[in-house]
């Protein structure tokens, strides 16, 4: 019996360390090159484009999702060039082609790949205003920029169901199973199997993701640990964000729970007035690769070209609807 504790602990103790990938020391100028740009720390980022045939109304810089990496925007992004907007988007740390995948790096160095990205595409393109577009984790990174240090170049933010499921709004139990993970195998990996959530109704586009293999499929408990960190400041950050805002949230979404969202939402200090919300009735998480996601690139369009006129779709109508309802 003691043998066996014995052994036990000594396995539980062996994946005691979180291993952690932060920003490393600055060592040359952050560039775009060919397929990838270069972080002032010399990490190459995996960069893709999607680019209108003239020149463009608009630059996008879009940030990818939990496990995700940059070609989660190849069909938003072709829909987008055919309206004339241009997107690039990046591989983040931890993700697809990018460094140590499957590992966390930071929220900060997250942030500030963000920030340094965003400086690098004013200079590619001076002329067109740009914004952020950040998908579920993506989004939370897109917060905790624009609150902190917000990137001169940005002229807004698209939030396409923003990660801001922090701990405050977690079960007793999902946090505190959590915090005992992380502190005794930070190195064990979940799949998510079996907990029959489902992020689309977009089937074809789910199974090829599953087939992917840059889309990660098993994650470490210390990378949920540093995403809910991210989550938490996420959901801070929405008071602070002064930029021009179009959040997007599907009422199908089965990933991120409408309370937090909504908590996030009443937090923007602009709501109404140059932050807008837009809700739709067949929406999912995924919202930019559902099947009615040509509905929701009509209406950043839309946004981008006239920020304080009704969307297409009426869903900021929706949302201005389920905000009233809440305060009666």
């Amino acid at each position: 019996m003691r043998r066996g504790l014995a052994v036990i602990l000594l396995v539980l103790v062996s994946g005691c360390a979180a291993q952690l990938y932060p920003r490393g020391p600055i060592s040359m100028e952050p560039a775009i090159e060919q397929d990838h740009w270069r972080a002032a720390d010399g990490v190459r980022l995996p960069l893709r484009s999607w680019l209108p045939s003239g020149r463009p109304k608009a630059v996008i810089l879009a940030l990818h999702g939990m496990n995700d990496y940059s070609n989660a925007f190849d069909a938003p992004g072709r829909a987008l060039a055919a309206q004339g907007v241009a997107t690039y988007a990046y591989d983040q740390r931890g993700f697809g082609g990018g460094p140590h995948p499957g590992f966390w790096s930071s929220a900060a160095a997250m942030a500030d790949d963000l920030c340094v990205a965003a400086a690098l595409l004013r200079e590619r393109h001076p002329e067109a205003p740009l914004y952020v577009l950040g998908e579920s984790m993506g989004g939370a990174v897109a917060l905790v920029a624009a609150a902190a240090q917000p990137p001169p170049a940005v002229s807004g933010l698209i939030l396409s169901a923003p990660a801001v499921w922090g701990r405050s709004t977690m079960g007793f139990f999902q946090h505190t199973a959590l915090w005992l993970a992380y502190r005794v195998a930070p190195g064990w990996t979940l799949s998510g199997g079996g907990l029959k959530i489902q992020p689309s109704d977009n089937m074809e586009m789910l199974r090829a993701l599953s087939r992917d293999p840059l889309v990660i499929k098993a994650t470490r408990v210390d990378a949920i640990h540093g995403m809910v960190d991210l989550m938490d400041a996420a959901q801070l950050a929405s008071a602070d964000v002064e930029l021009p805002t179009l959040l997007l949230y599907g009422e199908k979404d089965e990933i991120i729970p409408p309370a937090p969202t909504w908590a996030a939402i009443r937090r923007l200090p602009h709501l109404g007035d140059g932050q807008r919300v837009a809700l739709y009735a067949d929406g999912w998480h995924m919202l930019l690769r559902d099947l009615q996601a040509r509905v929701v690139v009509d209406d950043i369009v839309a946004w981008i070209e006239a920020p304080k006129a009704p969307l297409p779709s009426g869903a900021d109508l929706r949302a201005e609807a389920r905000l009233a309802a809440e305060i009666q």
